[in-house]
């Protein structure tokens, strides 16, 4: 019942907006993702495109933008003509990227409005499979007892891969050494070559590698374990007093019009109302799929910022 109510919300949003909205999309429409393509983020942005391709009049074609820590993609949206043409679909990474790019030309969170979070999902612990340790306790006892000689993978401060770093070994004391990759799929690559000891990924890949067997699932990083692999325990369980979520979601410039921000509000509602998307996203990872209107996803990124921008340390 509760799905069937959203649908008939959806559709009545949609009937809701004003004549100017209605005439939008009257061209394609660029969803353009920060990252390069096939990892999480655009995997999400696939998803969602590919929904929304079937209930709008034109089609969404996703575009990668990669730089700069998403900065070159958030400043490309923030610059397009405010007319919800062109999109960002980003993840929790956006919180940080005043702290991780300082001098930018724009500001991702002034400039930028979400309109929707689409998804929560936690980050996945990963280890290598030839690590000496049995699960996430014995882990956490190896590295205490031999600090600084085990090596981490990280795509930096920026991204998601480096936050849930950056939170584990706050929250935990330990001491590992940071390798820089360009992505997460080449930093799990050589976790599975056993060249590095502990990746941290978003579960849409994250327990894809740890069922196809390349390393380990230690630990998730959310409040609960996640019904996409409910035998994996959460950071809490193993020792670690911490947790975190990793959402997706989409933004538009700040002055685009209320009513295209409601239609594509809409729009977005009713596809991820539907069973079809929800069956796609569970199996991707996401523990919790949303359709937050645009107010409360303001409000839901701010609090985000304000908690990793006091965690961040400042660039350098």
């Amino acid at each position: 019942m509760t799905r069937r109510l959203a649908q008939a919300l959806a559709a009545l949003l949609l009937l809701a907006v004003p004549a100017a909205a209605q005439t939008w999309p009257d061209r394609p429409v660029r969803l353009v993702v920060p990252y390069t393509a096939g990892g999480a983020t655009d995997v999400g942005a696939r998803v969602l495109a590919e929904a929304l391709g079937q209930v709008l009049p034109q089609p969404v074609v996703v575009e990668n933008r990669v730089g700069a820590a998403g900065m070159i993609a958030a400043e490309f949206v923030a610059r397009a003509p405010a007319d919800g043409h062109t999109l960002l679909f980003n993840n929790t990474s956006h919180a940080v990227l005043r702290v991780v790019v300082p001098n930018a030309a724009i500001d991702p969170i002034r400039q930028l409005s979400p309109v929707a979070i689409l998804s929560e999902m936690p980050m996945v612990m990963l280890v290598a499979n030839g690590f000496p340790a049995q699960d996430g306790r014995e882990f956490l006892a190896k590295i205490k007892a031999e600090p600084g000689k085990y090596d981490y993978g990280s795509t930096g401060g920026g991204g998601t891969l480096g936050m849930a770093a950056l939170l584990f070994l706050k929250a935990t004391g330990l001491a590992m050494n940071e390798i820089p990759y360009r992505g997460g799929a080449p930093a799990t690559l050589d976790l599975a070559a056993g060249r590095i000891a502990l990746v941290y990924d978003i579960a849409l890949t994250g327990l894809q590698t740890a069922k196809g067997g390349q390393a380990r699932a230690f630990a998730v990083t959310s409040p609960q374990r996640s019904a996409a692999a409910p035998e994996v325990p959460t950071w809490r369980e193993i020792g670690v007093d911490a947790e975190m979520v990793v959402w997706q979601a989409v933004f538009v410039p700040s002055a685009t019009p209320a009513p295209i921000q409601q239609a594509l509000h809409a729009a977005i509602a009713r596809v991820q109302g539907t069973e079809a998307i929800r069956r796609k996203w569970t199996e991707l990872g996401v523990d919790r799929v949303l359709a937050t209107p645009p107010e409360e996803s303001a409000r839901y990124v701010v609090r985000d910022v304000e908690r990793w921008e006091g965690l961040m340390p400042p660039a350098r």
